[in-house]
């Protein structure tokens, strides 16, 4: 009765999302798909492939580089491109430092992840799109919990929360002006454990990094970061080699790790039942003020 019932309630999320991609692609000239790499655009992309099969997404695939990701999500998504037959733009955050469009912070807690901002609202202008869609879901943030499906972005990119459309009976206003954009939501009502129950009910194929490995990482104020070339150590710091994997992926700068012996994907179904910290709980990007998510959200940030 349960795993039925477990069924059932996923399938209504998935055509509740499917709904709305095409509501997307009906009402938009331009739109594309943000992916990350994460298990959320993952799960978009499988849910597009699935609303306008046999024939191919007609959204371009949008992926911010920072230039500080995992080696194992660029070749995950280069895989995935090719696999679907997809068109991919990629936004270079090192290109707009380059160019003298955003300034490279410094120091031990530097991170390129409030950079892609303006990366991404360049890309949006140089490609028009009108449209993108984002695997946000309000599980799993404060302010994400506050979004719309379709969620209004003014000629600068920015998102006013006190000033939303209704979305009443799934009726969805998309009107803009010129130079505007909106970022639409189809997942919003999904939880971790809607995503992970409905990748095992599709047996979707997942990045490595999402299943425990052996991985050397320091502890930074109760955040395991995996080493790498981009991460500066203080007095004090030092790696440790641990058994972890990652709930959430983004970059390697403030991506944190969680202890974790789950190597399937049942197993990281019962961890996540068992969770009392949400997955962006370990994101160190989201500890710099008690508003960070807000604050960049508000800036342009997806």
């Amino acid at each position: 009765m349960t795993l039925s019932y477990n069924l059932n309630h996923l399938r209504e999320l998935e055509a509740e999302s499917v709904f709305v991609i095409r509501e997307v692609a009906a009402q938009f000239e331009k739109p594309a798909l943000l992916f990350s790499g994460g298990k959320d655009s993952i799960i978009m992309v499988h849910l597009a492939v699935k609303a306008f099969r046999p024939a191919k997404i007609p959204f371009t695939l949008v992926h911010i580089d920072t230039g500080h990701n995992f080696d194992e999500t660029i070749v995950y998504r280069d895989e995935l491109v090719k696999s679907i037959g997809a068109r991919l733009v990629v936004g270079s955050v090192q290109e707009s430092i380059d160019k003298g469009r955003v300034i490279e912070e410094t120091g031990p807690f530097a991170s390129r992840n409030y950079l892609q901002t303006v990366t991404l609202l360049d890309t949006i202008e140089a490609h028009g799109f009108d449209a993108l869609l984002g695997g946000g879901r309000r599980d799993e943030e404060k302010a994400r919990a506050k979004e719309r499906f379709f969620s209004h972005r003014d000629e600068f990119g920015q998102w006013d929360p006190k000033n939303q459309r209704p979305e009443l009976w799934n009726i969805f206003n998309s009107r803009k002006k010129i130079g505007e954009h909106f970022r639409v939501f189809p997942i919003s009502n999904w939880t971790e454990m809607d995503v992970w129950q409905y990748i095992l009910m599709e047996n979707i194929q997942m990045p490595s990094l999402y299943f425990s490995h052996w991985r050397e990482c320091v502890n930074r104020k109760g955040v395991l970061l995996a080493k790498s070339d981009f991460l500066q150590l203080v007095d004090g710091e030092y790696y440790e080699k641990m058994h972890i994997r990652f709930r959430t992926i983004g970059d390697m700068s403030c991506t944190g790790a969680t202890l974790s012996s789950a190597h399937t994907l049942e197993d990281i179904i019962q961890e996540v039942a068992a969770a009392r910290v949400t997955e962006r709980g370990s994101r160190a990007d989201d500890k710099r003020t008690e508003t960070a998510m807000e604050d960049r959200k508000r800036e342009g940030y997806f």
